[in-house]
């Protein structure tokens, strides 16, 4: 049985998360940092420049663990999925 995606035209896949309108497409690395971790400011500075968000090691509302922080692509509309992925991989 095939159960549809809900899909809008202008605001692309539907979820119940609204910071996943668009693409719907997460593309992330756990990573650790510990020259940017030391200052978490500089961290989000940076992050900000490329379009990238920084969470905790287990994810959303997390603390990041042993200096391991999730990063990932903050943008997901308005884009392609091939888009959200290189812009997560030029960051």
């Amino acid at each position: 049985k095939r159960i549809p995606f809900s899909h809008n035209d202008r605001l692309g896949f539907l979820t119940f998360c609204p910071t996943n309108l668009g693409t719907t497409v997460r593309a992330s690395v756990h990573i650790k940092l510990p020259k940017l971790a030391a200052d978490k400011a500089k961290l989000e500075e940076v992050a900000s420049k490329y379009h990238l968000q920084v969470r905790g090691t287990r994810g959303e509302h997390t603390e990041a663990e042993g200096g391991v922080y999730d990063i990932s692509n903050k943008r997901r509309m308005g884009l392609t999925e091939y888009d959200a992925v290189k812009e997560m991989y030029d960051g």
